[in-house]
């Protein structure tokens, strides 16, 4: 039973804490290569489509294309694309409207990945970045990532996503707040020893040429057609100055939704690109993608939660091993600090450092949620976004 605890302890301390220190020892004493030309001159600057998908978004539309025509791109060689299939709300009517903007438009909704690979039929531009009609990019962001394509081995950018704070200071708000700093740090560190390990829908771009047709009942659009860029041989570049901001999820409820349906499309990612795990033909990539993503879709959660009745075994069998006690006391303190943040975020009363634990436990019981959903088939294509502060 011992030896049990220590396989799930350093399985949970290996993904979390383990290999984001592995990471950043590795980036560190790896020597630098040359970084992608940038303050590239107007007149040399690429054509670029900026491709969303739209359903139902007319509410929050303008203040997007209010943000699309802020960006600092040289108009002439930016154009805008929407996808708005299935949407009733008049969307496509209000987006024709714009001078300069590219509507697709089909009444029926068939799912967010059936109007990518509709809409992408369409595109010409040499490179294309993908974003949402929720997010806000910094006007520099396109061009921070065509900078990046100037690498040649360089086949999918990703962007950098921020959580807006609002001042809600609601436990959802806090813990995405906190996620994706660390995401974002763990991005940058896989992307400056190898690659980065899939890109977020939010913001990512990719070479026009790389992109196929992916199955119109993928879940996360954003990692399948990442990973299929990386399978060709291409790397994934981190581009840290081009930013996408979006409030946090409403609630925690709200984000769970979320998670589970992250979790789902993780293990289908998983089950149709096996390949990549192969270390022999994908070497350093492998390693990142196992440690990165595999570990956090399927075992990670499961050894989380089942070391509090591991260890309670333990100390109940051995009540003099104090090692074993103090694990257990820990652990208990985690999941008290964990039930006080649910009972004060319901009351909406603010403390931060209670939000912390309580998201950190949410959100793994949402993973294997996730899981069970996928393996029941549960898991629709198409779903209902996740309410927004």
């Amino acid at each position: 039973m011992k030896i049990f605890f220590w396989i799930l302890f350093f399985s949970v301390f290996y993904t979390y804490i383990g290999y984001a220190v592995i990471i950043y020892l590795l980036a560190l004493f790896r020597k630098k290569g040359e970084k992608p030309e940038t303050g590239i001159p107007n007149d040399e600057l690429p054509p670029v489509s900026l491709f969303i998908t739209a359903y139902n978004e007319k509410p929050i539309l303008a203040e997007k294309m209010t943000n699309c025509l802020q960006l600092d791109y040289p108009k002439n060689k930016l154009q805008i694309v929407f996808v708005t299939d299935g949407s009733t709300d008049g969307s496509p009517e209000f987006l024709k409207a714009y001078d300069g903007v590219t509507v697709y438009h089909h009444p029926e909704r068939r799912g967010k990945m059936h109007a990518m690979n509709r809409g992408m039929q369409f595109v010409k531009n040499p490179f294309v970045i993908f974003t949402d009609a929720n997010t806000a990019l910094n006007p520099e962001a396109i061009k921070e990532i065509i900078g990046e394509f100037s690498n040649p081995r360089v086949g999918c950018v990703a962007g950098r996503k921020k959580v807006i704070n609002t001042g809600a200071n609601s436990a959802s708000e806090t813990g995405e707040g906190l996620y994706w700093k660390f995401e974002s740090w763990l991005k940058e560190n896989d992307a400056r020893l190898y690659s980065a390990v899939g890109a977020v829908g939010e913001l990512f771009a990719i070479r026009t040429s790389l992109f196929e047709p992916v199955e119109n009942d993928t879940v996360l659009d954003d990692l399948i057609i990442s990973f299929r860029i990386l399978e060709k041989g291409y790397r994934l570049s981190y581009a840290p100055g081009a930013i996408a901001s979006e409030k946090a999820s409403f609630n925690v409820q709200e984000e769970l939704k979320r998670k589970k349906r992250i979790a789902a499309g993780g293990l289908q990612t998983l089950f149709r690109m096996p390949g990549l795990l192969n270390p022999f033909k994908y070497g350093m990539l492998s390693f990142q993608y196992f440690s990165h993503k595999v570990t956090r879709w399927t075992f990670s959660p499961w050894c989380l939660f089942l070391m509090f009745p591991v260890n309670l075994t333990i100390v109940l069998a051995y009540p003099q091993n104090v090692l074993f006690i103090i694990f257990f006391s820990v652990q208990v303190l985690f999941y008290l600090a964990a039930f006080l943040g649910w009972l004060l975020d319901r009351k909406q009363v603010h403390l931060k450092i209670l939000f912390i634990p309580f998201y950190f436990t949410a959100i793994h019981a949402a993973t294997i949620a996730g899981q069970f959903r996928y393996f029941r088939g549960k898991q629709p294509a198409s779903w209902e976004k996740a309410k927004r502060i």
